[in-house]
């Protein structure tokens, strides 16, 4: 049965049991609002792991001034059941109190790899989200932590950060979890009116003209960013806030593709800003 903890003192006692027995430890980290991306995360935990956690909380460190933390959607009863579904075993559930009972005077920066992308269109969202899921390591001290290539610039960074920093944590990289028509499964998919629903599948397809034009040869990035960004604006009302192409997982803009690149885009609809991304080429 699955187990709800809400204080940091009484995960850190139970990790530590575990420990004491030689048990491994796999980690989700969550805000919630879980939908199967998060499912697969935990069932490969659960398949590969002695123990399970996961966390959800909605961290306001990582939400900007003008961004949706009190809209963000929390559905704690109905995640819960998921969780229970698939056995993982313990659920980490604390209150902001619980996790910033004081004014944070230290935080992590990012650098570089905060400056594009993402990073560049919310400034401090990333400065949010490495404070936390340090301070989420240090709590769990889990042996492999799970993260979406959805949020592929986020997992680059999570990377460099457990290298940078030490931790003994294996970073594993799950598949974007998409929805029947292509559609990345996301939580602020709830967002969506049902004529932006319909819309929604063409950053997929967009990405997919992307991969056709690279399989024929195609290596000038612009080419293939004209060609995303003119498709999206041809078949969504949505503004399209960014297509980019960057060498991954170093996080450089790439005029000329070559290696491992990711093709990321950004759509903004009237309440939901969707991003997608493709990992096209051959790493070093």
């Amino acid at each position: 049965m699955t187990k709800i903890v809400t204080t940091i003192n009484d995960m850190q006692e139970i990790v530590k049991s575990y420990r004491s027995q030689g048990k491994t430890i796999g980690f989700i980290p969550t805000m919630g609002a879980l939908h199967d991306g998060h499912l697969k995360m935990m069932r490969m935990s659960v398949e590969n792991n002695d123990v399970t956690v996961i966390s959800i909380f909605v961290n306001p460190l990582q939400f900007g001034p003008n961004e949706d933390f009190d809209a963000y959607p929390r559905q704690i009863d109905q995640d819960v059941k998921a969780v229970e579904s698939i056995n993982v075993d313990y659920v980490f559930y604390p209150s902001v109190e619980e996790m910033y009972p004081d004014q944070l005077d230290i935080t992590l920066k990012v650098g570089r790899l905060a400056e594009v992308l993402e990073g560049a269109q919310r400034p401090g969202h990333f400065e949010g989200v490495v404070t936390v899921v340090n301070k989420l390591f240090n709590i769990v001290s889990p042996d492999y932590a799970y993260f979406g290539k959805k949020d592929a610039q986020q997992l680059a960074i999570i990377e460099k950060m457990v290298k940078d920093f030490n931790h003994p944590i294996q970073i594993v990289g799950v598949d974007i979890v998409r929805e029947e028509d292509g559609l990345a499964k996301s939580s602020r998919n709830v967002y969506l009116t049902q004529e932006e629903r319909k819309e929604a599948i063409h950053l997929n397809k967009s990405l997919q003209i992307a991969r056709d034009l690279y399989e024929k040869g195609e290596r000038q990035s612009c080419v293939i960013i004209q060609s995303i960004t003119s498709y999206l604006n041809n078949n969504t009302s949505g503004h399209v806030d960014e297509v980019a192409i960057y060498s991954y997982p170093e996080l450089v803009e790439q005029k000329w593709m070559s290696g491992q690149v990711f093709i990321s885009l950004a759509v903004k609809f009237s309440k939901a800003r969707l991003i997608d991304n493709m990992i096209i080429g051959e790493g070093k």
